[in-house]
């Protein structure tokens, strides 16, 4: 491994201690390579040529000069109630490394074993749920949407104990900042004033260098006004491409707007504007539709934990950022997947009554769009063979046609642009389970070949059609609880 073209820091030690614990990983027996990030390894300066090198790493077995494992504070509303009692159970945060193009990473193992935070946990992570994560958040990446990265995960022979036993695993999470709307939660109560500025100084420092020399009230002024939009802009991304999260806790929330904490998520198949993708949510808080009002909730959860440094009103503005910025984006959003450049007083009124009908009449999500993106190439059999009743199809293609009338670009061009934006290939449910059953049997070639077809959603990939299926009946609304 190659030292020259990265360097060690670990940043989040300048946090007052309170902030986090020291702890030793609790190796893993052993322990085999299952999946290792190279493309993103290159990309942070790491250049390997044996992936058995960080397998040790991954086990908890080694460290490597200049890591050291802590287990991070916070605390966080969870399904609405505020829990003092959190932090990172079974994650140990063990450097952060700046690569050749200045980009920070923050390393985090997740199933590193026991903390203080663990609570009535193991402090393990599952074969299982170690390969959901690192499939969506590769995926995510691949539908250019922020989120945190998998670099690598590990398997072992240690039984965990779920719903019945399990395979061991742990996956080495990479992400700009593992900061969350829940330490800004826990500093303001139960740390106090000066905590709470210092974790947002820190904050600001290192991931909103453009503000550092602002007055220090401005500063905070827009930094927040910042966090609030990229929130807004990332859940709006999600609604865009049917992404459904199951956990969106405010412990669940990146500060920098990445997609963070992969659980129990699914992305849409049949529409279902209330699909509830987490057994667990019975309430339905997190179904799909209300996804925008918790991100505006969660913000709101941070803005109370804010005022102890910063004033009322410039909260109360920077709140106002979230809904003016949401509507945009989602507006652009699914203006985009439309194919609609001009911009028309009606198209808002066209986009929703497209979800209603989506919804009335359960039509696959990203196959309607990814069919509307050869529409002219393809003619309208691929959309209407999505309707049982092929009349409604028929009407909606008819007003669509009408509105595309009023655009100035050719068909091939318009619809260039929308393969660019509609995914032909997605993370499906019941790709991942398929995924699963053959590595818990031994084989990851499987989660390998996935991996490589998610890396270029929009592409057509005539050699993996069989990926771009619509789900079979058992693989529709797949059970997905928040155990892991």
């Amino acid at each position: 491994m190659s030292s020259k073209s990265f360097h060690v820091e670990h940043r989040y030690l300048e946090l007052p201690d309170s902030f986090y614990t020291r702890v030793q990983p609790t190796p893993l027996r052993d322990a085999r390579m299952v999946c290792f990030n190279h493309k993103l390894a290159e990309q942070m300066g790491f250049h390997t040529q044996t992936e058995e090198d960080w397998t040790q790493i991954g086990a908890g077995a080694e460290l490597l000069e200049g890591m050291d494992p802590v287990a991070m504070k916070y605390t966080g509303h969870q399904f609405g109630a505020y829990n003092p009692e959190l932090g990172d159970g079974r994650g140990l945060l063990l450097w952060e490394t700046i690569g050749p193009d200045d980009r920070r990473w923050d390393w985090h193992l997740k199933g590193a074993g026991m903390t203080p935070y663990s609570r009535f946990g193991d402090g393990r992570a599952v074969l299982r749920s170690s390969i959901r994560e690192y499939l969506c958040s590769e995926a995510m990446h691949g539908l250019g949407i922020p989120t945190t990265r998998a670099l690598f995960m590990v398997s072992a022979r240690d039984p965990i104990r779920r719903e019945s036993i399990e395979t061991a695993a742990a996956l080495m999470r990479v992400a700009q900042s593992h900061i969350r709307f829940g330490h800004f939660e826990f500093a303001a109560h139960h740390e106090g004033t000066d905590a709470l500025e210092t974790l947002l100084e820190h904050v600001i420092s290192l991931h909103f260098p453009h503000l550092i020399e602002l007055p220090k009230d401005e500063r905070h002024t827009r930094w927040f006004e910042e966090v609030v939009e990229r929130t807004a802009r990332l859940i709006a991304d999600w609604q865009a491409v049917g992404f459904c999260h199951g956990v969106m806790n405010s412990d669940n929330m990146s500060i920098i707007g990445d997609t963070f904490d992969y659980g129990p998520y699914a992305f849409l198949d049949d529409f279902d504007a209330g699909y509830i993708c987490n057994h667990t949510d019975q309430g339905g808080r997190y179904a799909y539709n209300r996804q925008p009002q918790v991100g505006f909730t969660n913000c709101q959860y941070l803005a109370n934990a804010l005022l102890p440094v910063m004033e009322e009103d410039s909260v109360r503005r920077g709140l106002r950022r979230y809904e003016i910025t949401y509507n945009a984006r989602f507006l652009q959003n699914m203006r985009d997947k439309l194919g609609l450049l001009q911009e028309e007083e009606s198209d808002l009124s066209l986009i929703m009554d497209t979800f209603s009908m989506l919804h009335e009449h359960h039509v696959d999500y990203t196959a309607f769009f990814r069919a509307l993106s050869n529409l002219d190439a393809h003619g309208h059999a691929p959309v209407r063979d999505l309707f049982v009743d092929r009349s409604v199809a028929d009407e909606w293609l008819e007003r669509y046609e009408e509105r595309l009338q009023k655009e100035t670009r050719a068909h091939d061009e318009r619809e260039y642009t929308m393969r660019a934006v509609n995914p032909k290939y997605i993370l499906r449910n019941y790709l991942a389970q398929q995924v699963i059953q053959e590595a818990q049997n031994g084989d990851y070639q499987p989660m390998k070949a996935l991996l490589k077809v998610l890396e270029r959603p929009f592409d057509e990939q005539p050699e993996h059609e069989h990926f771009a299926a619509l789900p079979p009946d058992w693989g529709k609304h797949l059970n997905i609880s928040c155990s892991s």
